[in-house]
């Protein structure tokens, strides 16, 4: 296959540029600083320079030419505020998938997080709050386009423990816990080659006591 991954110098998309290289698929990572270019390549990706915040849907449509998905795992990130998780979390995910449907890519999975679109816990503050408002409307967004074979997947805690192969994956709400990176791109991988089979799911992924092969087998 060939793979674009929206955000490439994530910690998310490094792991999943490598796992989809070392099998031989062919991977695009978009990155916004140019600096990032040689972490990509280490992975075994080519490197995109391209800045979702100021790119037009045309331009990314012509990084995607030819690709059978992409991912998009590209995120505001911790110390940003408010504004650029409307920007980044909603706005270039939105980007991305209308590139997507105007370069033919049928094929999309967005890593988004638990309580996407929910109404915030008792105590968290306005960052988070904006966080996760950008985060469901960029879920609702994806549910309305027929035209694409997406997918949501919402990780639960990140670490970056070693991955352990056994997760839980299912529709919300499944709990709440942790979930090691390297699981969550070994996931990726797996229903990146589920597509179109199970195509149209929101999901909750947690470490469990499922291989991931299983667990994906599970949602066809």
């Amino acid at each position: 296959m060939e793979i674009v991954i929206a955000g490439g110098h994530g910690q998310i998309a490094l792991r999943l540029a490598r796992l989809l290289a070392g099998r031989g698929d062919t991977v695009v990572s978009l990155i916004r600083n140019a600096d990032h270019a040689a972490d990509v390549r280490a992975t075994g990706a080519t490197p995109v320079v391209r800045d979702l915040e100021a790119a037009s849907a045309g331009q990314v449509a012509g990084d995607l030419a030819g690709a059978d998905a992409v991912v998009f795992a590209a995120g505001a990130g911790p110390g940003s505020g408010a504004a650029r998780k409307d920007t980044v979390d909603r706005a270039a995910a939105v980007l991305m998938a209308d590139a997507a449907e105007a370069a033919g890519v049928r094929g999309f999975v967005q890593v988004s997080a638990m309580g996407a679109g929910e109404r915030p816990a008792p105590g968290r503050d306005d960052v988070w709050s904006a966080y996760i408002r950008a985060k469901g409307e960029a879920e609702d967004d994806l549910k309305a386009r027929g035209g694409l074979d997406w997918l949501i997947l919402r990780p639960g805690r990140l670490t970056d423990d070693p991955g352990t192969g056994l997760v839980a994956l299912a529709e919300p709400p499944i709990g709440h816990g942790a979930v090691t990176r390297d699981d969550v791109a070994a996931v990726i991988v797996a229903l990146l080659d589920g597509l179109p089979d199970v195509r149209h799911r929101t999901l909750d992924l947690l470490n469990g006591d499922v291989p991931i092969a299983g667990a994906v087998a599970a949602l066809r």
